[in-house]
């Protein structure tokens, strides 16, 4: 079985278009789940039955909560499962091009396309396991130097000449994921409420010895971030937290304490930094 969820937050308008394009994806039969964590006033229930796909009615717990809450839902572990957000459609056979890569190898145990955005660029979806290096040389100079070496490591040349590669995570976007891995992973830590949840996910794959792999052959289109538009600061802010909470959590133990103390300083600057620049 290959199950697709995603989790809706208001977005009914998105929905529709991602659910229509969802048949054309693979030529395997689908179990579509749609996780709404917004259901007030919301259409996104009918919209499901209209595409015969699962309707679960959530409260908000985070991105992680919402996609734990849907493959639980299933009763049984999927060979596949392709976690994704609503605003994208899906290009023919893309979930079937994913699959055959991770079928390839056993060690394999997600598998990204690449991700588009509405204007045809290429985002960023598949990048390094964030360290102290590549992390602060990112966050200070990727606004004003966009050729730095800690940002061109960071995101591995996305955006260049695409082929396929491993990856040290993968965009939560879109990706799909073998069901034992997610299973034995216990999922997402849906202790990130936003952001850094699928980083995490690459962490702990890695360390479990488990493969993420970067396949641009297979293509979604990612219409925008329409969750997210209308609460900018306050997405900025769960960001940051979200940044800490991984860094701190990977940089344990008692002799780190200093490091992680400049690490949350260090955000909280950049985060204030941002939202300030935001609202002039």
């Amino acid at each position: 079985m290959i199950a697709v969820v995603t989790v809706s937050h208001g977005s009914d308008e998105v929905l529709r278009p991602f659910l229509a394009s969802v048949a054309g994806a693979s030529r395997q039969p689908l179990r579509v789940v749609v996780v709404d964590n917004k259901p007030l006033g919301s259409e996104a229930r009918a919209i499901a039955a209209e595409f015969g796909a699962e309707y679960l009615s959530d409260t908000n717990r985070g991105y992680g909560h919402g996609i734990n809450t849907g493959v639980a839902s299933l009763h049984e572990t999927p060979a596949w499962v392709l976690i994704c957000n609503p605003d994208l459609v899906l290009a023919p056979e893309s979930i079937d091009i994913l699959r055959a890569i991770g079928e390839s190898d056993p060690s394999i145990g997600a598998v990204g396309p690449r991700i588009l955005n509405a204007d045809g660029t290429t985002y960023a979806s598949a990048r390094a396991l964030p360290s102290i290096r590549t992390g602060v040389g990112h966050a200070l100079f990727a606004n004003v130097w966009t050729s730095n070496p800690w940002t061109r490591r960071y995101l591995q040349g996305n955006g260049g000449e695409p082929h396929r590669r491993d990856s040290g995570w993968l965009s939560g976007a879109c990706l799909l994921i073998r069901g034992s891995t997610f299973v034995e992973l216990n999922g997402f830590d849906d202790s990130y409420f936003m952001y850094f949840e699928d980083v995490d996910l690459g962490y702990r794959m890695q360390q479990a010895g488990h493969r993420c792999v970067y396949e641009p052959l297979a293509a979604v289109t990612h219409t925008g971030a329409h969750s997210t538009q209308a609460e900018s600061a306050r997405m900025l802010a769960a960001h940051h937290e979200s940044a800490n909470r991984f860094l701190s959590r990977k940089y344990h133990g008692v002799l780190l304490w200093p490091l992680r103390q400049a690490i949350a300083v260090g955000l909280w600057v950049r985060s204030r930094f941002q939202q300030r620049r935001g609202t002039h």
